[in-house]
């Protein structure tokens, strides 16, 4: 089979696309004919060795798939050869990745995909969704009667966790450009902030007169000394973004608030926490809720391209979706 993968950590130039020998699912696995992957920032991590995790070598690229079952093993009951599928959590841990023509899925980690629903616009979602999801109810524990602040609402997890919070019936106030406003009260938010602006900290402040209930910063900024401010007794904030910030702690005024900071990586997310969160994605893909609001198609041959430019900051948003038999 055809397949990107690296020999060795590094640069996006490590990344080869040739031959490799075809998977064999085991007895709980079951083998996927992959339609598309795409790339994440934590598959860039993963790459150049930024997220150690342990790696088989050579190692295929890539975390998320949609394709079809080509093959269950005897004890991978549920999936029959021919139905549309996903999976999110390939290419860590010791998995193999997803950017190949063909992948072996644990069934445990393995969804049905919803009938309707282009694998292009699955691909896109799946991870950023389930990330939003994990990180507002299994880690924030959001609660309908709160305000849930979301920094860098517009981009992927961003605008996923603006949409599910609005639907858990959490106040959502948001943070991003100014152009991105419209898009973001269009998910749910009640209101959205240009982060742009220098008078933030107080217009924040004026927008939860009761406090955040539940912080999120999906950009990265971590700007503990206004979150913390700003949080309501037993406010909790979730960090998920951000692997080089260094922000200062006001420790004080978070425990006397009661206050909690919790870390969050989807890559330790357990079996279970990663189903629950498929559930959560399948309904809103289903009703046709949950889609990239701007997404490229290219071939599986550009895996490196695709690298190269979310390193390099160019995508601003934009979902590369990696699709196998097209020609480059």
């Amino acid at each position: 089979m055809r397949a990107a993968f690296v020999e060795k950590l590094g640069s996006p130039e490590e990344i080869h696309f040739d031959e490799l020998p075809a998977p064999r699912p085991g007895p709980t696995d079951v083998l996927v004919d992959v339609i598309a992957t795409t790339v994440n920032p934590v598959d860039t991590f993963i790459r150049s060795g930024d997220f150690r995790t342990p790696l088989p070598f050579p190692f295929v690229v890539g975390r998320d798939v949609v394709g079809k079952v080509a093959e269950a093993g005897p004890g991978a009951t549920g999936f029959a050869p021919g139905d549309l599928v996903w999976c999110n959590s390939l290419g860590h841990d010791g998995r193999q990745g997803a950017a190949a023509e063909q992948a072996v899925v644990p069934v445990e980690r393995l969804y049905p995909l919803p009938a309707g629903v282009r694998p292009e616009d699955a691909v896109a979602v799946v991870h950023p969704a389930a990330t939003a999801c994990l990180a507002l109810f299994t880690h924030g524990r959001v609660r309908p009667d709160e305000t849930v602040l979301v920094a860098g609402a517009a981009g992927n997890v961003g605008s996923a966790a603006v949409l599910l919070a609005a639907r858990a019936g959490a106040r959502v106030v948001a943070t991003a450009s100014a152009s991105d406003a419209p898009y973001v009260r269009s998910l749910g938010a009640a209101e959205v902030l240009d982060y742009r602006d220098p008078s933030l900290p107080g217009r924040l402040a004026e927008a939860a007169p009761g406090g955040v209930g539940l912080w999120i910063d999906t950009s990265g900024v971590n700007d503990l000394a206004i979150a913390v401010e700003l949080l309501a007794p037993r406010g909790r904030i979730v960090l998920l973004a951000g692997p080089a910030a260094r922000p200062v702690l006001p420790v004080g005024p978070l425990y006397q608030k009661d206050g909690s900071i919790t870390g969050f990586v989807i890559s330790h997310a357990s079996v279970a926490e990663l189903a629950d969160a498929a559930v959560v994605v399948n309904r809103l893909l289903a009703a046709g809720l949950l889609r990239p609001r701007a997404a490229e198609v290219l071939p599986l041959s550009a895996t490196a391209e695709a690298h190269r430019r979310m390193e390099k900051g160019e995508l601003h948003g934009k979902r590369i979706v990696l699709r196998t038999g097209l020609a480059h």
